[in-house]
């Protein structure tokens, strides 16, 4: 898949919403203020004043800003935004490029990172859960690992390779399965993207699976010594689902038009 798969919301004719009004909107829904992100959550870019058009989007790379643009886009929501702990803040080579396209066309850029990973119905968790077939654990206990963004829960009895071959034919790619594939599983957790660090928080858990978007060179080990199946379904591939649906929301709740479009990434 080398070009760019849009998928517009079914609505009514757009309104006309003030930048404000969705900034308030996101605000509410997605609380950024309780969390310790590694980036600013919230407008990263000011563009337009007012919004009619909303693109959403996994990262703000050069090639989504250029499809936005295309798509006369008002405003772009991503889960990965342009800015992150650590940059060096000089605006040079990527960055000169990206941010070209945004200032070029007066867009917006709203970014919302751990806050969208977490959010319970709308989230990157919750929503790759409902596409999985996962059921949150009984007795409340369904968070784990730092600022409890990890989730707990069950999937239907299966084989580790069964559900390793569902999140394949769901997510519409190739994963890394780590462990016996003969072996019963039941009890799920999970943490999309590259969460691959919460892993022993999830063997201390005591479920027979982790699933996650990325794998490091120890986990592998750690699966193998603890008997705890791991299943790496890609980064992209797991976060592809709350920024769409937040964007859903969006439309749903204000009348903006909305896009949701997806660059192909293999990791």
């Amino acid at each position: 898949m080398n070009s760019p798969i849009s998928t517009p919301t079914p609505a009514a004719a757009a309104v006309v919403v003030p930048l404000s009004d969705v900034l308030a909107a996101c605000d509410v829904l997605l609380q950024p203020q309780l969390f310790k992100d590694y980036g600013p959550n919230g407008l990263q870019v000011q563009g337009k004043r007012e919004v009619r058009h909303l693109v959403t989007g996994v990262t703000a790379s050069l090639a989504l800003l250029e499809a936005a643009a295309a798509a006369q886009a008002d405003a772009v929501l991503v889960h990965h935004g342009l800015f992150w702990r650590g940059q060096t803040g000089c605006i040079t080579g990527w960055m000169h490029q990206r941010l070209k396209v945004l200032m070029a066309h007066d867009i917006n850029l709203l970014a919302y990172h751990l806050p969208l990973d977490a959010h319970p119905e709308h989230g990157n968790n919750a929503r790759l859960g409902a596409l999985l077939g996962l059921e949150p654990l009984a007795e409340g206990r369904t968070r784990f690992g730092e600022q409890n963004l990890g989730w707990l829960g069950t999937c239907l009895p299966q084989t580790l390779g069964e559900l390793a071959r569902q999140a394949e034919q769901a997510l519409g790619r190739s994963v890394v399965c780590v462990g016996d594939v003969t072996r019963p599983v039941r009890t799920v957790a999970w943490c999309t993207g590259g969460a691959q660090s919460y892993f022993e928080a999830a063997i201390a858990e005591g479920v027979d699976v982790f699933l996650t978007g990325e794998l490091s060179e120890p986990q592998a080990h750690y699966a193998r010594e603890s008997g705890v199946g791991y299943l790496a379904c890609g980064h992209h591939a797991t976060e592809r689902y709350g920024v769409q649906a937040v964007g859903q929301y969006l439309a749903g709740t204000l009348g903006l038009r909305h896009t949701h479009i997806d660059i192909d990434n293999p990791a």
